[in-house]
């Protein structure tokens, strides 16, 4: 310790030093984002200059640290790092360096705080420490980050060394650089090391055709990536395999190609499979497909092959709706060209996998395997209408046409492959009475869903007639203050001296039919006029919101058609609100975009519904003009049970504000879903926990009851 003579000689010393510094830096230490000092190299760090950062940094002020008035630096120092503190500035002194570190503090809330200290020694005449001068800065969100880093990696490592598909990454000249245990393994090799060893040019040692490589590096050079790229390998041992490899080209910021990186699957079996079906195949002499026999064996082939693998297939069976008058009208020569440009068209559609046959005439069936949810059957069944109804040139000119489809699903429908295709010939039959160019899906209940719905559909071709659509709203309402913002206009039928029928049981066949315009019509025109009502009525704007079916948007000149209605109504449009679901961009997202601007130029409100459950890209997502991310009711439903929901909702509510959207959920039924919610910043919500779907005069009555 220092003796009291020592200490006053240290202290004007100090004194002098500090007053010709002072007036030249007050200003700037007052500025810097961290804490200046000056302190003595005792057991305290007693600090006989702070700067005003302290407070920002350590909690205490200024007057706490200075000669250790309310407690000294070293107690504020984390205990774990003292020592290591002391060490490094006594070995700096020593050598007489300045020093670098990085150690924690205690702030005087009891906040941990990661710090960067960096400073000198002050030294007397005769060489002796009188003092250490320095600069503390916050780091705390450096290490943060670094910790994120550091989790990332340590995860990424934990994927890339654990995943079943083969990951690599290659030079441009064909020398691997990384690769995981799975590639290793389905080369033949027992390690990491070994492949990379023994594999010294990937072109001519791996690939039984040397001339893949190229066709992998020019297909790289053109798009940037490869997908499904299939050819056939050298094991180690010298066995030939079939691979799929998936991968992409990595750049620097400069734009130069630094190496490949992508996965490699075996798909060996699936090629061995596909070939013995290929190799019993017979055709059709005029289209080149399979024919009926090859559909047997085939079909038989695929069960086998599901029911080993525990996989699903589908059986669509495809009549041509009007190829008969074609046929009478133009001729054979004519009916034989329609037929080679539909089985084109067909044959274009499916993967390699599929398999599209000719059974006869006009008839075409569609085999689909390997499936694993029906949506991709719908999916494609969408496209085979589609690229049916594209026009034909034939004799000259232009002929439009189009199809029925029956489906049929391997287990469910039937396990047998005479079954699956009776069945599939008449759920395509149901599609041929409900107004053809459709697709429908066989049920075991099919006679009496056929009978119900044309008894539907007969009523509903006269329900706006005779004035029996009713338009029930449910709420939306702020979840901060329980505020009405807005209602849902809900479409509900209650025919003649009848019950009330679910609009899950009318509206699709209202979309199969083409009633749904007429339906639409009918709802954005109320609609309109009630959103002028309530305007009227609650003195302030309630905002209406009105589902648009993909069909109605997919209508010609839909912008004008609404504006038409707006202003016959005399609706103010930025209180309607149209809402889109997300299948709907399934098809043409350039479409899609561009209708939305269009709608969005009119001045109306506009909305994704189902959010989550579709097939909305986050590529295009930022480029649609929308208001709000309606939450599909799924995530909520729940919630308490299925908590993996939660990370999806945090996400959705994140995604939508990040793009400035407002964000509500649906299906709100329970305080737990609309507390859960209010905590992760949805805007809005709508529910039973609130109220169900209600005829309007309840509706305005439960607003006016809200308000008061």
């Amino acid at each position: 310790m220092n003796r009291p003579a020592d200490t006053q000689k240290i202290n004007d010393h100090l004194r002098l030093r500090l007053q010709d510094r002072g007036l030249m830096l007050d200003s700037l230490m007052d500025n810097l984002d961290g804490l200046v000092y000056c302190c003595l190299p005792d057991e305290h760090w007693t600090m006989v200059f702070v700067s005003s950062g302290c407070k920002q940094l350590t909690g205490y002020s200024p007057q706490d640290l200075l000669f250790n008035r309310v407690t000294s630096y070293e107690n504020i120092t984390h205990p774990d790092d003292r020592e290591s503190v002391r060490n490094k500035i006594s070995d700096a002194i020593r050598e007489h360096e300045r020093f670098n570190i990085e150690y924690r503090i205690i702030q005087a809330d009891g906040t941990l705080c990661w710090v960067w200290e960096r400073g000198v020694a002050i030294y007397d005449d005769l060489d002796v420490v009188v003092a250490i001068e320095g600069f503390i800065q916050d780091i705390s969100q450096k290490k943060d980050h670094e910790q994120a880093l550091s989790d990332a990696e340590i995860r990424y490592r934990s994927i890339f060394e654990n995943a079943i598909e083969g990951i690599f990454q290659t030079s441009l000249s064909g020398q691997y650089l990384d690769a995981n245990p799975a590639l290793a393994r389905i080369y033949g090799h027992e390690s990491v090391k070994d492949m990379m060893s023994d594999l010294v040019n990937i072109q001519t040692q791996l690939y039984v055709d040397p001339g893949r490589r190229d066709e992998f590096r020019m297909l790289m050079d053109l798009h940037g990536k490869v997908q499904n790229f299939e050819s056939q390998v050298y094991r180690k041992d010298g066995e030939i395999i079939w691979i799929s490899e998936n991968a992409r080209t990595v750049k620097n910021d400069a734009g130069e190609v630094l190496y490949y990186e992508g996965t490699v699957e075996d798909i060996t079996e699936r090629r061995t499979f596909e070939a013995q079906i290929q190799h019993q195949a017979t055709h059709d002499s005029l289209t080149g497909l399979p024919n009926r026999y090859l559909l047997e064996d085939r079909l038989q082939q695929s069960i086998n092959f599901a029911e080993r693998y525990h996989t699903r297939l589908a059986v669509a069976f495809v009549d041509l709706d009007q190829f008969k008058h074609i046929n009478d009208s133009l001729g054979h020569d004519a009916g034989d060209t329609l037929l080679l440009t539909i089985s084109e068209r067909l044959s274009a559609l499916v993967r390699d996998s599929d398999t599209v046959v000719r059974l006869g005439g006009d008839e075409f069936v569609i085999l689909l395997t390997s499936i694993q949810k029906n949506d991709y059957v719908t999916h494609t069944m969408k496209r085979v209408l589609d690229a049916i109804s594209q026009p034909v040139m034939l004799n000259g000119l232009e002929f439009r046409i189009s199809c029925s489809i029956g489906i049929s699903i391997y287990p469910e429908d039937a396990t047998q492959a005479n079954v699956l295709l009776k069945n599939a010939d008449t759920a395509m039959y149901k599609a041929k009475q409900s107004g053809r160019n459709n697709f429908q899906y066989y049920t075991h209940k099919l006679n009496a869903i056929l009978q119900e719905r044309m008894d539907i559909e007969r009523k509903l071709r006269n329900a706006t007639k005779r004035e029996e659509l009713i338009l029930y709203y449910q709420p939306k309402v702020d979840i901060e203050d329980n505020r009405v913002n807005g209602a849902e206009a809900l479409i509900r039928w209650v025919p003649e001296a009848g019950t009330m029928i679910s609009p899950a049981r009318f509206i699709p066949i209202a979309e199969e039919t083409g009633l749904i315009e007429e339906i639409g019509d009918w709802v954005l025109n109320t609609a309109c006029l009630q959103s002028h009502v309530f305007l009227k009525k609650f003195g302030r704007p309630i905002l209406v919101s009105i589902n648009i079916s993909p069909r109605q948007f997919q209508r010609k000149g839909l912008a004008q058609h609404i504006a038409e209605i707006i202003t016959r109504t005399g609706a103010d449009p930025q209180y309607i609100e149209l809402e889109i679901t997300e299948s709907t961009l399934a098809d043409d997202i350039g479409t899609f975009i561009s209708t939305l601007h269009e709608l969005k130029a009119i001045g109306v409100k506009l909305a994704i519904d189902d959010f989550g459950t579709g097939y909305s890209s986050m590529t295009y997502l930022k480029d649609f003009p929308i208001d709000r991310l309606k939450i599909d009711q799924g995530f909520v439903y729940n919630l308490e049970q299925t908590p993996a929901n939660s990370a999806i909702l945090k996400a959705i509510v994140t995604l939508g504000h990040n793009l400035g959207l407002k964000v509500i959920a649906e299906g709100v039924e329970t305080e737990f879903q609309r507390d859960f919610l209010r905590d992760i910043g949805c805007d809005e919500l709508q529910g039973y926990l609130f109220s169900k779907p209600i005829e309007v005069n309840d509706f305005m009555n439960l607003v006016l009851k809200a308000t008061h």
